[in-house]
This record gives C-alpha cells, sequence and structure tokens, in this order.
C-alpha cells in the first residue's frame, strides 16, 4: 500500500463535483466514488507524513483546503468531500489546473478525479494539462460508469445531460441507434486516452462497477517500476 518512497511530499486531491458526478447505473455514484478514492489517498498520504491539501470544483473552485499535515487535517478533507454540496453544475477543469499552479508554492503530486465530461476544448485542456504537469506530478483519475458506453435495449427513453439538463428521447430499441451511441463514446475516450499521453499526464481508468483500490494499486506498482528503470 505504499504509494510512494520520498517524504515530505505535498498531494493535492482536486475532485470534479459538477453534476454529471452524481450519476450511476451500476456500482455507487462518481461522486461516492470520487470520495472513496480521495479517502484512501488523502489516508495514504498521512502514512508517508506528507502534506494534503483539497480542491473543489464545478465550473468555479467551490472550495480549498490548503495542504497540512496531521490526522485532524486529513479528516477534515475527507469530510469535506464526502459531504460538500456544490453550487455550480458544469465542469471547468482549465480553471481547476490554473488555480492549482496559482495556490501552489512548490511541486505536488496532484491527482485530479473527474469524469471529464465537459465541453472545453481539446486545445485549451491540452494547454492546461501540459502546463499542470510541467510544474507537478499530474495524475488524472477518470470515472465512468458501464451506460456512459452501452446503451441498453429497452425502447424509447430520455437522456440528459446532467450539466446542462437539456433532454432528447432516443429509441434504444434501434440498433443504429446502439451502435452510434458506443462509437461517439469510444472516440471519446480514445481522444480523451491520447490528450493525456499527448501532455505527458499519467492516467487511470477507474469504473463504478470495478475495484478502485485494484487499479490504483496496480496503477502505482506499474509506475514505480518503470521510475527505476
Amino acid at each position: 500500500k505504499k504509494f510512494v518512497e520520498e517524504r515530505e511530499l505535498v498531494v493535492m486531491i482536486m475532485v470534479d463535483v459538477s453534476r454529471s458526478s452524481k450519476f450511476a447505473t451500476e456500482g455507487v455514484l462518481k461522486n461516492q466514488l470520487a470520495a472513496e478514492i480521495s479517502s484512501l489517498l488523502a489516508l495514504s498520504a498521512i502514512r508517508n507524513n506528507d502534506k494534503v491539501g483539497l480542491i473543489v470544483f464545478t465550473d468555479k473552485i467551490e472550495k480549498f483546503i490548503p495542504p497540512r499535515k496531521g490526522t485532524k487535517h486529513v479528516l477534515r478533507v475527507i469530510r469535506e468531500v464526502l459531504y460538500f454540496k456544490p453550487e455550480n453544475n458544469k465542469t471547468n477543469i482549465n480553471h481547476a489546473l490554473d488555480y492549482l499552479n496559482k495556490v501552489t508554492t512548490r511541486k505536488t503530486i496532484s491527482f485530479l478525479i473527474s469524469d471529464y465530461l465537459t465541453d472545453e476544448g481539446q486545445d485549451s485542456l491540452k494547454k492546461s494539462l501540459s502546463a499542470a504537469n510541467k510544474r507537478h506530478d499530474l495524475i488524472a483519475i477518470t470515472l465512468n460508469d458501464p451506460r456512459e458506453q452501452n446503451l441498453p435495449d429497452c425502447g424509447l427513453i430520455t437522456l440528459e445531460d446532467a450539466e446542462t439538463g437539456q433532454t432528447v428521447v432516443i429509441d434504444s430499441s434501434d440498433k443504429n441507434i446502439r451502435k452510434t451511441f458506443f462509437k461517439l463514446n469510444q472516440e471519446r475516450i480514445v481522444k480523451r486516452k491520447e490528450l493525456f499521453r499527448m501532455c505527458g499526464v499519467d492516467f487511470i481508468d477507474i469504473s463504478t462497477d470495478m475495484s478502485y483500490s485494484d487499479e490504483i494499486v496496480k496503477f502505482f506498482l506499474k509506475r514505480r517500476k518503470r521510475i527505476r528503470r
């Protein structure tokens, strides 16, 4: 369970609490999953005697807790993630990354936890991700739900944009519609991974129906082997 070997690190946990984080069809809600992952990271930081801070964001910075040490501080971080009620619904990752660079005076290990469902352009995201990763060790944790890729065959259904509230009715029994839906979402995932790779950002894909702890441990073991080469 030891993720990092260095001491006196600063760990920043950045959590997207936009409206789309309150979605799930299998397992837990994305925001519950984000809270559990954040708790794991925060507790790991305190075990390593590291400082841990928190940025909670939507399309604005909803909450900032400066990095500190101590059990009491970490419990506050965990409590904020578990029970925080955001004011806004949309997502602005660029703004969150810019804010990270403004409020941190030294290099951090920063975990950006989000479903990355945003209307921000690839170019602007590339610029922000690259800039943040040059200054920090940025790790993207992507939260996914199985139904975001595969529509069920169950007739007419209403799809709602979780962040804008806009709705559309589609016939999910239409095979072509299901194929198109799957294709579009696969393309979105591929583009997201390509974006991370172009920016040199390591990432962990986590689904609401899987064991997040196993995926995180595998990621850090693989990363440690790569760094030692």
